[in-house]
């Protein structure tokens, strides 16, 4: 995980053009929205000092994708709150990137920028992302139509899965009165 770089922008448009990684969104994305969405990544870690980072593998810097940290809409369940995230290749799935990367994002989410709860959402027909967000530890927290999308969309019924930071234990030690 690491912040973008330049040279990611041809590979992550390819991504976003791929109606096979695109298909529980309502549409592909062209190189001018993908450049903006860069744009938009790399503002929030300039507010925020965390976000969607790039992933590469360590062993040949291949860009795969990217995981991490973003606001949650408004209007929906967990509204306000931050979402894990992530969208790979099709070259990269099935290799666990995606659970080993979210999962290192939700330790920062935690461990680093002390939030509370996690959240993630997504079309209720995306089994694949739903399979991730359970290995996380995640719990599906409410089903929500979607805003952005119209009514009879087959992408618009989604669920929201919620991740609450465990609690730190201490011993108390016990002395008999």
């Amino acid at each position: 995980m690491r912040r973008w770089c330049d040279a990611d922008r041809d590979a992550y448009a390819a991504m976003n053009a791929d109606p096979v990684v695109m298909r529980y969104f309502p549409a592909t994305l062209d190189r001018a929205a993908s450049d903006a969405s860069i744009d938009r990544i790399e503002s929030l870690f300039d507010k925020q000092g965390f976000g969607l980072w790039a992933l590469e593998i360590a062993a040949t810097a291949e860009f795969i994708g990217f995981t991490g940290l973003n606001p949650m809409p408004d209007g929906i369940p967990g509204s306000g709150g931050m979402e894990v995230g992530w969208r790979l290749a099709r070259d990269a799935w099935h290799h666990g990137y995606a659970t080993e990367a979210a999962a290192a994002a939700v330790d920062v989410g935690f461990n680093g920028a002390g939030l509370d709860d996690i959240w993630s959402m997504t079309a209720v027909l995306n089994l694949p992302s739903q399979a991730v967000m359970r290995r996380l530890g995640m719990t599906p927290y409410a089903h929500f139509d979607n805003p952005r999308l119209v009514a009879g969309h087959p992408l618009r019924p989604h669920v929201a899965y919620r991740l609450q930071r465990r609690p730190v234990t201490s011993r108390s030690s016990h002395r008999p009165g």
